[in-house]
This record gives C-alpha cells, structure tokens and sequence, in this order.
C-alpha cells in the first residue's frame, strides 16, 4: 500500500533537493577573481619585500598565505599604458594616444576591443571595475559630465563602474557610477578645460596659496578642490565634489556592496586604489601613524584596503573559491607635485629596494613591481616565485583560468602563463618589453637587459627621477648588476646587436 505524501513533506523534500543543487552549484562554481591594483606602489614599498620601513601585514599576509613574486613588470613605467596593456593584452606604445592621459580625454580603449573583462563575461562571469580609471571617457568629443557619460567601462566588458575618472590630482574631482556623475545638482553643471581658466576670477593654487592645506611643489597649482589644487580647470558640480580623505573607506564599501550582490555567481573585480599616488590625502585613521608624512600614511591606508577586502570575501565565505592577485601600475615615485614632507621624513625606507629609478624611468624600479597571489587552499603557502613574468600575460592566463580561448586578434601580446601564476612553474618569460615616460623601450632576455638609445631626458627633475635615457645603447647583466650600475654595451657587441635586432622584431609585431 502507498501512503499519501503530505503536502508539507512534499514541499520539505523539494526544498531539501534545491538547497542540495544550490549547495553543489556553489561548490563548482567558476572560482572569482579579484585584481587589487594599486597605485605607484614601489618594489620595496611593502614589508615582506624586505626594504620597507613600514610594516605592511595585510599585504604580507597575502603573501603569506599564497606566493610571492620576485620579477614581475608592470609593461609600462607610468599608469595609463600599464593599465592599457592590462586590460587588452596589448603593448600600449603600439597604439597612438595612450601615454599618461589628462582628466578629459576620451575613452582610450576601441569599443570593438574585446577586453580581459569581456572576455571573461563571454563565460559567466560579471565584471566590476571600482577605484582609479584613467583611461578616459566618452567619445571623441569627451565625455559629458552633466548627462550620460559613454562610452566607458560598461562599453568595453564591465558590468558595473565606479570610478575616479582620472586621477586624484586630475579634474574633475567627481565620482563616475556607471554613467553619471554621483550626487551631481544639474542645475550647477560641471565645466572642465585643460586649454585654459574657465573662470577667470576662480582662485587657483597659483595665486592663492592661503587657501591650501597642501602645497604644490612642481604643476599641480589650478583649480582648488578640497583645499588642494589640481591639474586642470574646473567650475561647478559642488555637490558631487569628493573628499579625498574618504577615497579608500568609499572605495571599499563599494567593494562590499558589489561582493554581496554577485556571491552567487562568479565575478571578475577589478579593484583600483588610489593609493599611494598624490595628493596623498588619508583618511584620519592613518593621518601621522607612519612618521614617514602622508605618503607613508598613505601606505598604511593601502595596507587597511586590502586586509578589508580579503574580509569581505570572509565573511560571504568566498576565500575558497577566490583568486586575489595584489600588484601596481609602476613603480614609485617620492615628490610626485606636492609638498608632502614625502622626500624629507624618507628616513631609510626603500621604496624602489635594490633598483634603480623609479616611476617614469626605463631602469627597473620604473616597472619591477610587486606581485602576490593569493587562493585559500589551492596555491601553496609561504612561497617565492622569481620566474619572469608581465603583467600583460594577465590577459591570456585568465582567459585559460577561465577556460575560454583567446579570440583571433585579441590580446597579441599576452602569453599563457597560467602555471607560473598558480605556482605551479618558474619557466620565465622568454623576453619581456618595458616602456619609459618618453616610450624609451627596453628588452629583458635572461639575465640581459638592453635599454634602447633614447634623445630624452637623464633626469625627471621635477621628481628627482634618472629616467634611463642614453643616446647610445645601454646593456647591463641583471645577474650581477641588479642596481644597473655597470653599461656593458662596449664589452658585448655581439650581445647589443641581438637584443636590438630582436625588440626591432618585436616592434613590428614578428
């Protein structure tokens, strides 16, 4: 005989086998990825790289847990190529236009492209970028601060922005979700000029250095938002207008927000800081703990941002089943346009460790930056990778990560190198291009570096930068001359002429 089921154990049963297939679902789920990149973070600038004079300990646990990453570039010694070449896979010096962009420019990246987030859209995942963009908005004419600001991130494979539009320094100094303007009062619209002064009578750091709370040492002396003033002219928008001190704490609620909503399915987030790049502005929490003036506040700040980011995949129970990789746009940089007190309380701090140069420079601390990945349970622990490796294969190895094919015509330039960055291998790249200020190139083969003949300038002297430039051949042997101390092009002929003859090919795409 059959007993009737009753209608509550029927439902109990249903519920019970859903919750058994959610519960499966969520354990063979995509893994998330989450790229924290960071701003003029310098080789030596977090602790467990060993020159720091701060103590970095979310970051080191990062490292702690997964592994961390001796010889890795950033493509570019300057933030809009590296993030260019990032997210296209795609030396930016084979693109006209994509050099250190001013807060106005258009959209920098083609709409046709098929970027490292639409890629990974193609196989389920939603994409976020939140944080730092800086590689334009809107069309050619630029974007319309005061109505629907496209094309943008949501153009070219995100499924949500929140952006600061350029930089910190940069105008204008609004919030960008999606495609408007946060908080914007339309009846006082935005104006931004990078030509000239779009009010005349507006005070500037220029002529009215009473009204700052930070002083301009080099540019950076137009309009004032915040008491701090800027490069570029602005008017209007005064309700959308940031508080730099609030950058990282907004930022990460964002963050929070978007994990929360996107837990059940896989996601890519792009997480762009702001930090340490100037004006160095942190938030009081971090104001005068470092003693090394805001920017090593500023790196105290970073620190905070990522231990709170690495929280918030916690406590969803994410960390599983999450990819964290940390890195930076290139390297540092101390007086980058402000009176920090940054140069003076240096102390002996290595922000650049063992290298020469910095942010602007063709010598390895312009592009040799940090890198650590991190995933709870499957990449060993406390390890050290010292393979050769470029940001730029990013593109390329998630796509294999993800288990989708690299499209024809996409991503030229990035290799599958999904096996160093899992740990797996510490087959070095085998060669690896890096791009100055002033698109000086350098080839890195081996132990071997050849730094192109360049008419630019020895040094940047606004920040105090040697930047690499030569106007004859440079090569120097990595292995033994780490610091670049020692050109060699005169003892290896042969050598010079191998490595140019190569980046020659390189360059034409052979």
């Amino acid at each position: 005989m059959i007993k009737k089921i009753s209608p509550l154990i029927l439902l109990i049963v249903l519920f019970s086998s859903c919750t058994s297939v959610n519960s499966q679902k969520s354990k063979t789920q995509k893994p998330n990825i989450v790229l924290i990149y960071t701003d003029d973070v310098g080789y030596g600038d977090v602790s467990c790289y060993g020159t720091s004079a701060i103590e970095t300990p979310n970051i080191d646990r990062l490292a702690k847990n997964g592994v961390r990453f001796t010889n890795v570039h950033a493509t570019s010694a300057t933030c809009t190529p590296s993030r260019f070449s990032l997210l296209t896979g795609k030396y930016a010096w084979r693109k006209e236009g994509t050099g250190i962009a001013p807060g106005d420019a258009s959209l920098i990246i083609p709409v046709a492209t098929t970027t490292l987030p639409g890629m990974l859209q193609k196989v389920g995942y939603n994409t976020a970028v939140i944080g730092k963009w800086h590689l334009g908005l809107g069309d050619e004419k630029g974007a319309d601060w005061n109505g629907k600001i496209t094309p943008g991130p949501l153009e070219i494979g995100f499924n949500y922005s929140y952006l600061i539009p350029a930089t910190g320094d940069r105008v204008p100094c609004v919030f960008v979700e999606n495609h408007e303007v946060v908080n914007l009062d339309k009846s006082d619209p935005i104006k931004v000029s990078y030509t000239g002064p779009i009010d005349p009578n507006a005070p500037t750091g220029k002529k009215n250095p009473e009204l700052l709370k930070m002083l301009p040492s080099h540019g950076h002396d137009m309009t004032i938002v915040n008491g701090v003033s800027r490069i570029g002219y602005m008017t209007g928008g005064t309700s959308a207008l940031w508080t730099d001190e609030d950058f990282a704490d907004i930022l990460v609620q964002k963050a929070d927000a978007y994990i929360n909503q996107q837990k059940g399915n896989p996601f890519f987030l792009y997480f762009s800081t702001h930090d340490i790049h100037v004006p160095r502005l942190p938030h009081s929490r971090f104001a005068g703990k470092s003693g090394m003036g805001p920017r090593g506040d500023a790196l105290l700040q970073l620190d905070w941002t990522v231990g709170a980011i690495e929280e918030i995949l916690k406590k969803n129970g994410l960390l599983e089943n999450t990819l964290i990789i940390f890195t930076s746009d290139n390297g540092q940089v101390i007086d980058d346009g402000y009176k920090d007190d940054a140069v003076e309380k240096l102390g002996n701090h290595k922000p650049g460790g063992m290298y020469r140069g910095g942010k602007y420079s063709a010598f390895e601390a312009g592009t040799k930056v940090p890198f650590i990945v991190s995933w709870k349970g499957k990449i060993k622990s406390g390890k050290v990778n010292d393979a050769l490796f470029s940001q730029i294969d990013l593109y390329a190895s998630l796509a294999s990560f993800a288990g989708i094919a690299v499209e024809e015509g996409q991503a030229p330039d990035s290799w599958n190198q999904l096996p160093v960055v899992l740990n797996q291998s510490n087959t070095s790249r085998e060669y690896l291009v890096e791009q100055s200020l002033n698109s000086t190139l350098s080839l890195i083969i081996g132990n071997w570096k050849y730094i192109e003949p360049s008419k630019g300038p020895k040094i940047n002297k606004d920040t105090n930068t040697e930047l690499g430039n030569l106007t004859e051949p440079q090569l120097y042997n990595m292995a033994n001359d780490p610091g670049e101390t020692k050109n060699i092009a005169g003892q290896y002929p042969d050598k010079v002429k191998e490595m140019k003859d190569k980046l020659e090919k390189i360059k034409k795409g052979i």
